[in-house]
């Protein structure tokens, strides 16, 4: 897997993570303890400014996170963020879902226990309450979830935790 210095910034990365082979993660990055970076995700942090990613958060295949000058990526404990998901200087909330395809732009905001919805738009500076079910192109608040319909959502980033760690953890890729 390509790890590599930017500047003076060398990603840090919890030895309690599973990086893809093919991910590449570059400069001011921190990866916490649990998370799993997938088949061909980017994490670029090479603005001046940081990504992070919480506890056992995953980021899906081809996913890319980077940041611009202002702002940096914050990615919260176990959050799933899809397949093709683009979160450039954005914060996402812990025990959200990012759908698949999902573009979250500059310095936008989205609370704790989220969905945001496959192919959904969110323009920058856009911030939504906790709860929210979040669709369309631009982002729109659909519905506010409850507990329990949040709760449903929270054991996709339990799932892939336990998923790395049996099936792909100690493999030399």
């Amino acid at each position: 897997m390509p790890i590599f210095t930017i500047d003076i910034h060398t990603p840090q990365i919890d030895p309690d993570t599973y990086i893809a082979a093919t991910a590449v993660v570059g400069g001011q990055v921190t990866i916490k303890k649990g998370s799993s970076l997938w088949f061909n995700v980017v994490a670029r942090g090479d603005c001046g400014q940081p990504i992070i990613v919480g506890e056992n958060s995953n980021v899906q295949d081809n996913a890319v996170l980077h940041t611009d000058h202002f702002h940096p990526t914050e990615i919260g404990n176990s959050v799933t963020v899809g397949h093709g998901a683009i979160i450039h200087s954005a914060q996402i909330g812990d025990y959200s879902l990012i759908g698949i395809g999902a573009i979250i732009l500059d310095n936008a905001r989205i609370r704790e226990h989220s969905v945001v919805g496959a192919h959904t738009l969110v323009p920058p500076g856009k911030e939504f309450p906790p709860y929210s079910l979040i669709m369309g192109n631009p982002a729109k608040l659909i519905k506010t979830l409850t507990p329990e319909e949040a709760e449903r959502f929270k054991g996709n980033a339990e799932r892939y935790v336990q998923l790395w760690r049996e099936n792909y953890k100690g493999r030399i890729e």
